[in-house]
This record gives structure tokens, sequence and C-alpha cells, in this order.
């Protein structure tokens, strides 16, 4: 008689093999269907490798030590039989689908435009008969990028999704946008604790690991850490290292969080091109070059006002995930075309268009291309101005400020009045959203010395000290801005502008201390000892610079040790006159007594 801990062990190890089993066919079931087609003979093997194993267990199960019927021994037997007798198969119709879709992929990179026949056979024969099958399709193979860890399998992986992006608008045509009321936000959310960076709180976009083990932003971290600081701010314990290592589980667990809740996780650049980017793959490039010539063709004669609007929301997706599919769109000739619909009497086309050029504005040779494109900045203007949605004005000022990262293109934006009015007007009135990237497109306008003047006559340092308690860093870093190039003088004299700045050297985020300590240095420059006494009579001020000394960046300690050398000073003017005024009473009092 067998010990029942024998016998306890092989129901284990037969368990184990039956999950492994279920967790393959799971996988094949709501994985990409190409993916797994690429790789079924792979898969193959490995279902064989657990069948074998399986069959070894029950060649050693001892079914003679237990009082079964004859029907149960006789199945055992059979799944032995089966078990051996079983090779690994790959399907006669499956590797021909396969060949086929290994030839169209060589044909895109010679650069030869598919037939379309032959697509719809491949696509209906791989199950892919609609729009939303594709995009579930793309999606999948997104993830997959994601896994891979061979830089091949990520080429290939990057190929495939070329392929499906191009037969989804040539044999069903863009997609359907999403209306903006059935659009979810992340603020519309209770986004999960361990999502949120401890820094930021805000949904992590790029989770990285530090040294102590902790999970942050990498935006987050790394300007904790460029700003002095060598300790874990979750902890408290000392960083033994300054490496960031990427948390690609929780960025795979965000991602998969953000899709079921139909709202947008953007992948940095970098990610995309780490995991497998398009410019050093033949096929994947040729593949977005012939989608993105494909969709502009129809855009230059859409049949109707809809399917200019399919067209444009898959440019928009399409310009949103890699500098390469960028490039491609821009050179098909996308630009003015997206122009013409700035101002179209529908939200979700003026909203597509609006970000469509936002996105391509975020590659150079595009900037050059939006500002040399006949009524683009007016039109982007008019977007800003008077767009149909918040979302459009947005991110119209977002796309000005993009444009204005470039030297000759900010003088140029910063001339136009009509500009610097509409992101003042936006920055009063918008959603925070909104506000914030106005201030960011106002800060860029004002490192140009020529605009100040013009920045000022539209009421920015007005508005922007009323902006201070709810975007301190952005609305302090334009006063400072305007300060150190020619404006000290209106920013001293702006009510309450001095005390607001100082309330946020004392008590503000790191960066906004920062900048507030800049504009004072400016201010108090320029605006004389009223000035620089209304800063000294802010309670705790003195301990807040010599905090920004010992703490902050080495701008923050140059501009925190000329802030306290001018309140010295302006200290000891002040007994300097105390003295003389109380040397003069007394001498006056002795002349009185004479």
């Amino acid at each position: 008689m067998l010990s029942s801990s024998i016998v306890r062990l092989c129901f284990e190890e037969i368990y184990l093999v039956l999950q492994r089993i279920k967790t393959l066919l799971e996988d094949c079931l709501v994985g990409s269907k190409i993916w797994l087609l690429m790789q079924n003979e792979t898969v193959s093997n490995s279902f064989h490798e657990m069948i074998v194993e399986l069959s070894t267990l029950l060649d050693i199960f001892p079914v003679k030590e237990f009082d079964l019927t004859e029907d149960v021994k006789d199945l055992v037997v059979l799944i032995r039989k089966q078990c051996w007798e079983r090779k690994a198969f790959v399907d006669h119709s499956d590797r021909n689908l396969k060949l086929e879709v290994l030839k169209l992929l060589h044909h895109i990179k010679n650069e030869i435009v598919p037939d379309q026949s032959k697509l719809k056979v491949v696509f209906d024969a791989l199950g892919l008969r609609d729009s939303t099958s594709c995009i579930v399709e793309i999606e999948s193979l997104e993830d997959e990028v994601q896994s891979q860890v061979s830089e091949n399998s990520k080429a290939e992986t990057v190929a495939l999704i070329g392929l499906v992006r191009f037969a989804k608008c040539v044999l069903f045509g863009a997609s359907t946008p999403r209306s903006e009321s059935s659009t979810k936000t992340i603020a519309d959310l209770v986004c999960p604790v361990d999502f949120r960076c401890p820094i930021s709180l805000d949904l992590m976009s790029d989770p990285v690991v530090a040294a102590t083990g902790q999970t942050y932003d990498r935006s987050s971290i790394s300007l904790w850490i460029e700003s002095g600081h060598n300790t874990c701010p979750k902890t408290g314990q000392k960083l033994v290292h300054t490496n960031l290592v990427p948390n690609r589980a929780m960025k795979n667990l965000i991602s998969l969080w953000c899709r079921e809740q139909k709202i947008p996780f953007e992948v940095t650049d970098a990610n995309f091109k780490l995991n497998g980017g398009v410019s050093s793959n033949k096929a994947a490039l040729e593949a977005t070059r012939m989608t993105a010539i494909f969709l502009v063709g129809k855009l230059s004669t859409p049949s109707s006002n809809e399917t200019a609007s399919r067209i444009v929301y898959e440019l928009r997706l399409l310009a949103k995930t890699d500098s390469d599919n960028r490039a491609c769109i821009g050179d098909a000739g996308a630009i003015p075309l997206l122009v013409r619909y700035l101002n179209d009497v529908d939200p979700n086309l003026q909203v597509n268009a609006v970000t469509t050029l936002l996105n391509l504005s975020i590659l150079e040779a595009n900037k050059n291309k939006i500002m040399e494109t006949i009524g683009a900045v007016d039109g982007i203007v008019e977007a800003l101005r008077s767009g149909a949605t918040w979302e459009v004005k947005e991110n119209a000022a977002a796309t000005i400020f993009s444009l204005s990262t470039i030297d000759a293109h900010r003088k140029k934006l910063g001339k136009k009045t009509r500009v610097i009015r509409g992101l003042v007007g936006l920055a009063k009135v918008g959603p925070t959203s909104a506000k914030k990237d106005a201030l960011l497109a106002i800060l860029n306008l004002a490192v140009e010395r020529e605009a100040i003047g013009r920045l000022i006559e539209a009421g920015v340092v007005h508005m922007a000290v009323e902006m201070v308690d709810e975007l301190p860093e952005e609305a302090v870093a334009i006063l400072a801005a305007i300060a150190k190039r020619g404006g000290a003088a209106q920013v001293a004299t702006s009510f309450a502008c001095v005390r607001k700045m100082a309330i946020i050297l004392r008590d503000g985020p790191e960066s906004a201390r920062e900048s507030a300590a800049a504009g004072l240095v400016s201010v108090c420059h320029r605006g004389g000892e009223e000035v620089v006494g209304e800063l000294a009579g802010t309670p705790g001020i003195e301990r807040a610079i010599w905090e920004l000394m010992g703490m902050g960046t080495g701008r923050g300690r140059r501009k925190s040790a000329s802030l306290l050398r001018i309140l010295r000073r302006w200290a000891e003017g002040m007994e300097n006159r105390t003295i003389a005024f109380s040397m003069n009473n007394n001498v006056a009092r002795m002349a009185l007594r004479t």
C-alpha cells in the first residue's frame, strides 16, 4: 500500500499541470489572434510538452490502489494512450495563413501596397471582420509589445500592429469618434491608491522603483532627487543610490485598469521606443506611412462631414503613439487639411482636429510645418478664443505651448496680441486643466523680452497674481519671468503681489518657492525699500529663506542667498536710520534746554 503522502503528491502534480494547460488555453482565447498565429508552432510545442508531462504522471498514478469502476479505469487508460500518441501538431490551414501574413509584411516592407482583396481574405480567416475586432486586436498586440523581452519579438509585434491598423482603415474605414459626453477622465473616477504616486498623488504614467523599493512616478521622484533630497519621500530612509528601475508590472496593471475604465493612458515616446519603436522596423514604418497616405487621401475629398470626423479621429489616434507616426502624417500632407476643421460647426470635429495638431506638434519638423501653413496659427488662436468646448480651447493652448518651445516660433507668437489675450482669457475663466495649459504657454512666451510689454498690457500680471492660490507653480513662475525681463516695477506695484509671493516662498511647493525667490529678488531690486519692507514684514520669511538655501537646487540656493542679503542690507539701513533719528532727537532736546 503506497503512503498517502505519495498519492497526495501525485494529485498535486496532476493539478498543477492541468492548471498550466488551462492558463495557456485562456491566453490563447483572450490574446491577439494574429500573434497566436505567428507563434503557432511554439504554442503547439508548449501544449505537447504539458500533455507528455500529464501522461507521465498518469503512468505512475496508482490506479490499482483505488476502488474505481471499470469505466473509470478504462478512461484513465484511454487518456494515457491519447497522451502518448499525441504529437505537436499545427493545422495545415494555419500554416498557410501564417505564410500569407508573412507575404503581406514582406510586400509592405518592400513598399508594395497590399491588394485589398488579399487583405480581406486574410483578415476574414483571422476572424477580424469589422473595425471593432481590429481595434481589440491592436490593443492585444500593444499588450504583447509590453510583455516581450526579445527585441526581435518586439519588432515583429510592432510590424503586426502596423499591418492590422492599415487593414482596418482600408477594409473597414476610420474609427468612430467617441463623443465628449461618453469619454471619462481620471478625475471622474476613484483611482486605486497603489496606482497613485505618493508624491503627486496623481495616477502614475511612468512608474519606477527607487532604491528603497518604493514606487513613484518618474517625473515626481526625479524632481525630488534633483532638488537635493537624498531620502525616500515615503519611508524617510536614505537613498543609497539614485538609479530608478522601471516598474513594468505596475505600468501594465495601470494600463489595464485604464482600458477597463475606458480612459486614456498615455505612454511616453521614450517608453514606446524601448518597447519596439517604429523607426528601426522597416515593415512597421512602411505600414504607418501607407496608413497615413490612405487616410490623408480620403480626408482631401471626404464624402461627408461624418466621414471627415472619423478620418480626423483616426489620425488623432495614430499621431498619439509615436514620433515616427507623427512624421508620416506630417509628410503625407495632413496639416493643411486639419486646419480646415479647427473652426468647424461640429464640436467633435473641432476637438479632434486641434488635438491631432497638438499631437503632431510634439515633433519638431511638424512644428515648422504648422507655423508655415497658411491659416494654421490664426485657426489655432480662433479655437483658443471661441472653441466649441473647453477641450478645444485647452488643446489649442497646449498647441501654442508646444509651438513656442522653438525660439523663432516663440518670437512670432509673442508678437500676436490675439494669442496673448486668448491665453489670458482662458487662464481667467477656464477649468483648472485649461488654466494650467494657458499659463504654461504664457510662461513660454515670457521668455522673450520683446513680449513682456504685450503681456503686461494684456493683464498677465494681475491675472497671475489672482492665480497664485490655485496654480502657484505656474503663476509664480510667470511673475518671476516678467520681473526678470523688465516688468519688475509692474509686478511690484500689483496689489498683494509681494505678499502672495512671500507666502509661496514660505509655504508653497518646492519649485514654486524657487520661482518666488527669483521673482522677489527682481522685484526688490526695482521696488526699493517699501517692497523690501513689505517682504520683511512677512512672518517666518527669514526662516523660509534659510530652509531654501539649505535644501533647494543650485538656482534656489543662489536666489535665496541674494534675497537674504537684500533683507540684511535693508535691516542694517533701518537700524542706521533709527540711530540717526535717535541722535537727531537728542540733539534737538539739548538745543531746547540751552
